[in-house]
């Protein structure tokens, strides 16, 4: 394949306001993977991999940390909202750049109307009087609107989300420690009795693939560093410290699951994090729960909105979306574009509430491995771009670029994984050809440019 040459990234017209600071960023990356994957989803991991989830979240971390340095590098050196987009284009022409970047708004607009039906569903089952679909109107319509008002007001409310996430993980860490030593109940159930690998390092593996996703969200922060007042420093100190604390978090709460729990408990798949504040006797564990999920899913619901919009408006600007998306308000919002990311956040919760086993179960597996597609297209962007990156860049790559190639070739790796287990295949399949067909509309949309400049 020819590689076109890039577009104009970012006109220089128009700027975004640089009004989002460094602990913006920093909460910013730790509360966006810090959600229900993590609090309900884990359980499973678990069942899959038993004790050895563990090394499963462990090799997550190592791989998310290294897709993370490389990903900052770029940004430190090319601050964007349509960050990984703009590297691709950059590396490897136009094609690259629309195909990621409207794969990437695809799965965050399915995910918004994935999130806001799931925290309707909670809130409905505490207030069963108020309709779900009222709820999802409502959940949509705030924080439409908290994207509609200037960048800082996003900033402090994802912060404060974050924060709470992060106070809850701290606290489920501390009282599981405290059972642990025996301070607490819950910490003679042997749950560590017996065969740490129930089944083997495949368990281990096919607990990677659903660790890997539990680890998505943290490429926001590169979007939102076009933002910041100081983009090519603030990239760099959020994604080293929530990298590490995230994989602590992550980590030690997989630790502290298996050491209080038999892997086989029926409760983790309900949800592991409730399973063991029951077990340790804190009272209304699976309202805590509840609770701490229903903010979890609310900050995503913020978070990617936020993203899609950015996303889509980097799309326009450089001419691969409508203009009008380009267009921003006179606190420098793009208005239109989160009108249009939250319409079709709309239209994904219509979809949901129709069809949830057909139509929206085929938009679910369609962006199931779009991530690892987008950290795929990361790590062979920074590859290609590192020549030309400045010497000084105040984010440079660990080992390149043998850990570059070390982190592409596991993510193919994955992929391979992926195509043999049957529970994720279809998955592969499905964003295959949702990948398929957005490259094709790229590539004619590219040819029909050249010819049209020709001309």
């Amino acid at each position: 394949m020819t590689t076109a040459a890039p577009t104009n990234t970012e006109p220089p017209k128009e700027q975004l306001r640089s009004t989002l600071r460094s602990h913006h960023l920093t909460m910013l990356a730790m509360g966006g993977v810090i959600g229900s994957g993590l609090f309900v989803g884990s359980g499973a991991g678990i069942g899959v991999a038993g004790p050895g989830i563990v090394l499963s979240y462990v090799a997550a971390g190592a791989l998310t940390l290294l897709v993370m340095r490389m990903m900052a590098e770029m940004a430190a050196a090319y601050p964007s909202s349509g960050s990984f987009s703009v590297h691709a284009e950059r590396a490897f022409g136009a094609w690259a750049g629309f195909t990621i970047g409207w794969m990437y708004w695809l799965t965050l607009v399915v995910v918004l109307a994935l999130e806001s039906t799931a925290a309707a569903v909670i809130v409905h089952s505490w207030l069963p009087a108020v309709p779900q679909w009222l709820l999802v109107l409502l959940f949509m319509a705030v924080f439409t609107a908290i994207n509609l008002t200037e960048v800082a007001n996003f900033g402090e409310f994802e912060f404060w989300f974050a924060l709470i996430k992060v106070a809850a993980i701290v606290g489920f860490l501390l009282i599981g420690v405290l059972a642990i030593i025996g301070v607490l109940p819950g910490g003679d159930s042997g749950a560590l009795d017996g065969d740490l690998l129930p089944h083997g390092w495949a368990g281990v593996a096919a607990g990677l693939t659903i660790a890997v996703p539990a680890f998505g969200g943290l490429e926001i922060v590169t979007i939102a560093a076009a933002e910041s007042d100081d983009p090519a420093r603030a990239t760099g100190r959020a994604v080293r410290s929530a990298v590490w604390r995230i994989a602590i978090f992550y980590i030690g709460s997989m630790v502290v699951i298996v050491s209080l729990l038999p892997w086989s408990d029926e409760f983790l798949d309900v949800g592991p994090f409730a399973a063991v504040l029951d077990h340790i006797g804190v009272p209304a564990a699976a309202k805590i729960i509840e609770l701490i999920v229903l903010i979890a899913l609310l900050s995503a619901l913020n978070a990617n909105t936020y993203a899609a919009a950015r996303m889509v408006f980097s799309l326009a600007r450089r001419g691969q979306a409508p203009t009008l998306l380009a267009r921003l308000s006179r606190t420098g919002v793009p208005w239109p574009a989160v009108l249009a990311s939250a319409a079709f956040g709309f239209v994904g919760v219509v979809l949901n509430l129709l069809w949830p086993r057909t139509i929206f179960l085929h938009l679910l597996n369609a962006i199931g491995a779009v991530l690892l597609l987008v950290w795929i297209l990361v790590a062979c962007s920074q590859l290609r771009l590192r020549p030309r990156l400045p010497a000084a860049s105040p984010v440079r790559m660990w080992g390149h670029p043998y850990l570059s190639w070390a982190a592409l070739t596991a993510m193919v790796a994955l992929l391979g994984l992926m195509a043999v287990r049957p529970d994720t295949r279809v998955q592969l399949i499905s964003s295959a050809v949702l990948a398929a067909i957005v490259l094709t509309v790229g590539l004619i949309r590219g040819r029909r440019r050249i010819a049209a400049t020709e001309k």
